[in-house]
């Protein structure tokens, strides 16, 4: 990808939207997208929470300034730069027909409009009438009205680190392109544990997926082919088909072999009633 903004600009425009919101982009005050406010008043709720609250509130504003990162690093890598792809596919890039463009301006509407308009509603003075009895809250457990007398840096700091994700995206990938390989390359342990995902599909594969499938191999070919099949129904058809190869080979369609096989079985008798007349 990259330069496509010049040939697909309404979808250009709705990522941005898009990303503006998940980012958690606004004024305080004045206007913020539809991120800027539940965001917020989720980790203000967390801060207030105790302890454990203020540890997902930490865990809440690392999220907020990744998630603004690579929303940007998206949008750059999608949307700027120079194109990546070769000249036949970027002759075929074209906009999405109404039937996708319409639904995505629905939703960029909301993601624009749905938190400045809602706010008192959801959060605010109006929520206990708004939500009614569907959303319960215990006396002294209140943690919307909590979060409104918080710190005034709690809520500020998602916003922060939102625009610092966007900043260091645009440096990374827009300014000075070689520094993620560069920064890979200088942190290459921590690099391969994130890209590797902390390693977890590996230690789940050595801990669950190899024992599993040694212990299904051995039960397939010890217990279900060794034992069952070869006892059974595949020793039994085994056996048949052997006997019956050995019966066929008397079977040679030789006049001379039929007339050998009487003269001996002839033979047989007469030596088998004398023996048993002798007796």
């Amino acid at each position: 990808m990259g330069g496509l903004f010049k040939v697909i600009p309404k979808t250009g425009y709705l990522m941005w939207i898009g990303s503006l919101a998940l980012a958690g982009i606004g004024i305080p005050g004045v206007f913020g997208f539809a991120g800027f406010y539940s965001k917020d008043m989720i980790l203000e709720a967390a801060y207030q929470g105790g302890a454990v609250g203020q540890f997902a509130y930490w865990l809440g504003i690392a999220a907020a300034f990744f998630t603004a990162f690579y929303s940007w690093r998206l949008i750059i890598m999608t949307f700027y730069g120079a194109p990546r792809a070769d000249h036949h596919t970027m002759e075929h890039a074209h906009e999405s027909p109404p039937v996708m463009l319409l639904p995505l301006t629905v939703l960029a509407a909301g993601a624009l409009f749905a938190g400045w308009l809602g706010y008192d509603h959801f959060v605010g003075e109006a929520r206990g009438e708004f939500w009614g009895a569907s959303i319960f809250v215990a006396p002294g457990h209140d943690s919307i009205e909590a979060a409104h007398h918080g710190p005034e840096w709690v809520g500020i700091l998602p916003l922060v680190v939102g625009l610092l994700g966007i900043f260091l995206a645009y440096v990374f990938y827009m300014r000075k392109p070689s520094w993620p390989a560069a920064w890979a390359t200088g942190l290459s342990p921590l690099y391969q544990l994130i890209f590797h995902k902390y390693y977890f599909d590996e230690l789940y594969e050595a801990i669950f997926v190899r024992p599993a499938y040694w212990i299904g191999d051995l039960f397939w070919k010890r217990g279900d082919q060794g034992t069952i099949d070869a006892f059974g129904p595949d020793g039994i058809a085994t056996t048949t088909r052997s006997v019956s190869a050995a019966f066929s080979r008397l079977q040679t369609g030789y006049l001379f072999h039929y007339a050998l096989a009487m003269l001996v079985g002839v033979l047989f008798l007469i030596t088998f009633y004398l023996v048993l007349g002798g007796v």
